[in-house]
């Protein structure tokens, strides 16, 4: 009987993926473990395995889709089989798969959209397809969400999708001819935004993954959990001066140097060790608090497509050097889109570091479900009182973001005022 090949739940926080590329092709015999397709996930792009042998019927989903978890992908079985069957047991034998696919990149800056199958319509010469039920248009859910947002009628637009369905370039191509100095060309592309806009014009971009991810959880963070803030002043001489010995030293014998970022992840995890309240998680469906027993840290690393945060494991029992080569290795896969489940799921506590940037004090929100997020600010020259005189100094602030339905404002200050502690005296995280 055929097999179908379901879209899988490759993250913590997945709820689709697009199918990148086909690796296999219809007809193909292919053998449980083998790769047919690569996925992009909301954190990375992985491989996608099927667990059964057999021959590759039919390719459901084209390159380019995105496709819910436990949408058809694909269908194995026998050389000649029917699979009509199993097609109408998903939606009509489409899957359960989105008509829109994220914009690629053409490789000069420009952005090509996955909708390439037809070619476009001119509203002059086509008129916008009406489906049965009760005079709909025809169209997919993102073209009527921008056709809302912009005020197009779906009445006057021509589609160019499968049987005439309008989808996102349609509605596109209709708000450049409604906005004063938007080229009307079909190929205009994110490339054209390079020059000087007309008054009144704009850009549409396409949502990845990770940004919907980003902006689903983000939000629910910020709303759900009540936050609240506390902000210390920290002197960070003699840490500064610490770290220049150890990476002098680090040099001379070839040893892995150490970032100021790689000082604080490890004066987090001895304060989490010290205040295990603050190393917990809200869980709403069980009605308990989780105090972790493991002090995992995660690090907000930064990539073109958003923000991913990868785990230093067990960080309050590495030493600098560990970490600091976990941290760059972790930094180096999240930019080239390879991390694995396993290197960004399970943190207990969360920092993001923005001082490389020059930004002296920030908020962080709260990266679910951990109940702490740390603000690392940029190190600045000031004057500072010192035995009665004024002298140089160096400083820094740190803001604690807290969940107030786990960690209390006296918690949320004993802890970060040990991180202070830390980083004042660098010595004291060797003992």
């Amino acid at each position: 009987m055929p097999i179908p090949v379901e879209m899988p739940k490759m993250s913590d926080t997945m709820e689709e993926g697009v199918l990148v590329s086909w690796l296999a092709e219809e007809g193909d015999a292919v053998s449980s473990g083998d790769i047919i397709a690569q996925v992009e996930t909301d954190k990375a792009t992985m491989d996608l395995e099927v667990y059964d042998d057999g021959v590759l019927l039919k390719k459901v989903i084209p390159a380019g889709a995105a496709v819910p978890i436990g949408g058809l992908i694909a269908v194995l079985g026998e050389a000649g089989e029917d699979i009509s069957g199993l097609l109408a047991g998903y939606d009509g034998g489409a899957g359960v798969a989105h008509s829109e696919a994220p914009a690629a990149s053409t490789g000069d800056g420009a952005v090509q959209s996955a909708e390439t199958e037809a070619p476009p319509q001119t509203t002059e010469t086509a008129e916008p397809p009406v489906s049965a039920d009760a005079g709909r248009v025809k169209s997919s859910p993102l073209a009527r969400r921008l056709a809302e947002e912009h005020g197009v009628a779906l009445q006057q637009v021509a589609g160019s999708g499968p049987e005439g369905r309008i989808v996102k370039r349609d509605v596109e191509a209709a708000i450049r001819q409604a906005v004063p100095g938007r080229s009307a060309d079909p190929g205009y592309s994110a490339a054209a935004a390079l020059e000087a806009p007309a008054e009144g014009a704009f850009d549409i971009l396409p949502i990845s993954q990770m940004r919907k991810t980003i902006a689903r959880r983000l939000a629910e963070s910020k709303f759900t959990s009540p936050h609240f803030y506390l902000t210390v002043d920290v002197d960070v001489e003699q840490a500064v001066a610490a770290r220049a010995r150890i990476n002098q030293k680090a040099e001379a014998e070839g040893g892995v140097k150490i970032s100021f970022n790689d000082l604080v992840t490890k004066a987090c995890a001895l304060a989490l060790s010290r205040h295990p309240a603050a190393n917990a998680s809200w869980l709403e469906q069980e009605g308990v608090i989780q105090r972790h027993g493991q002090v995992h840290v995660a690090i907000a690393v930064a990539i073109d497509d958003g923000l991913v945060t990868p785990v230093i494991r067990h960080a309050d029992r590495k030493g600098l050097a560990q970490i600091a080569a976990e941290t760059r290795e972790l930094a180096r896969r999240a930019r080239d889109r390879s991390l694995q489940p396993e290197d960004w799921e399970g943190s207990t506590f969360t920092t993001s570091n923005l001082g490389m940037y020059g930004v002296e004090e920030f908020t962080a929100i709260i990266n679910p479900p951990n109940a702490c997020i740390l603000a690392i600010g940029a190190i600045r020259d000031e004057a500072v009182v010192r035995d009665g005189a004024i002298a140089p100094g160096k400083r820094m602030k740190l803001t604690l973001s807290s969940d107030h339905r786990v960690v209390d404002g006296a918690v949320a200050a004993a802890f970060v005022g040990t991180v202070r502690s830390y980083l004042e005296e660098p010595l004291s995280m060797l003992l």
